[in-house]
């Protein structure tokens, strides 16, 4: 057959995955953007995602059919994880362990099986290659997670006098913000520090006493608990210190993926681009005055988009700069 005969047959494989990861694209066009039963809007999200699968495996033939079909499917299946990952993660500030450990075992088995993933001819080089890939760039990334702990990992709050602070089962409320406990202890150290001016528990009250809450020990003066024994509790206070993060430890296991994937250089490469995208998306909030946007943008899009750029050209690149020579 023609090599764009399987063109236009991998750019319809890519929307049949592509509906699986939301609605088919002919049936949004054919339905003009509205469900067929209550006529209410489709989000156009489902649309784009469809025909940006399809797309991006386009690409992916376009750049790789001639050299290797198998490693074609090989890319297309990491693009598809990228896809998956970008739109999770954007929607619900979480990538789930099935795309990343995941990923990781699949990339590393692909490594295996596809040797010219690595641009190795044996299995044995290929492993390595995915295994080095793996310690780098799950290593890069947490040990990035580590360093912005230590120099941002506390958030200091001046609250206007006599704030009350309410600690429930859940959450941390106060100023009508909810923040849900899941979002400030990602480890057992991690602790919320307050000097109150008056503490209510159900059973007793404290006045000016410090108060310390990590997941598994709660600290009111000198007096020590279980947190789990003390479902509601609330505070006036007009200082508090929260713990935060850099970023989070599902950025660290993504990272190792696409280094399980397309090795050590794919790692460092898509550190530094995420980097620049990240920095960029920065500058232009702050020039559009949408700088608290910017803490509502997970990371792990950024490291989607440098990985693409890495299959889409950027190893070529990466090359050019820094390997030359060797």
């Amino acid at each position: 057959m023609p090599f764009h005969f399987w063109s236009v047959v991998i750019f319809v494989f890519g929307t049949i995955v592509g509906s699986f990861l939301n609605v088919p694209l002919l049936t949004w066009l054919y339905l003009r953007g509205k469900c067929a039963n209550c006529r209410e809007p489709i989000s156009a999200r489902y649309f784009l995602v469809e025909l940006l699968t399809g797309l991006l495996f386009l690409g992916v033939w376009l750049m790789y059919g001639h050299q290797s079909a198998t490693l074609v499917v090989v890319y297309c299946v990491l693009v598809g994880g990228l896809i998956v990952a970008t739109f999770i993660d954007f929607e619900h500030f979480i990538i789930p362990d099935e795309i990343t450990l995941g990923g990781i075992v699949i990339g590393f088995l692909f490594s295996f099986v596809v040797p010219g993933l690595h641009h190795e001819q044996t299995a044995v080089k290929a492993l390595r290659d995915s295994f080095l890939g793996i310690a780098v760039g799950g290593g890069l990334i947490y040990g990035i997670l580590r360093m912005g702990k230590l120099l941002f990992g506390r958030k200091k709050l001046s609250l206007p006098a006599e704030t009350r602070v309410v600690f429930t089962e859940t959450a941390l409320v106060y100023e009508e913000k909810t923040i849900p406990f899941e979002d400030l202890f990602y480890r057992k150290s991690d602790t919320i520090a307050i000097e109150a001016r008056y503490v209510e528990l159900i059973d007793r009250c404290y006045r000016n006493i410090a108060v310390r809450l990590s997941p598994e020990r709660l600290e009111l003066g000198e007096e020590v608990m279980d947190p789990e024994s003390v479902p509601h509790m609330e505070v006036v206070t007009e200082k508090m210190v929260l713990p935060q993060e850099a970023m989070g430890f599902g950025d660290v296991k993504f990272m190792a993926a696409i280094g399980a994937f397309l090795g050590w250089e794919a790692a460092v490469f898509s550190l530094m681009v995420s980097s620049i995208i990240g920095s960029l998306v920065g500058l232009t909030l702050i020039v559009l005055r949408r700088q608290e946007w910017s803490s509502r943008l997970p990371y792990g899009p950024y490291i989607a988009l440098a990985a693409l750029s890495w299959i889409f050209g950027g190893n070529r690149l990466f090359e050019w700069l820094f390997l030359r020579g060797a």
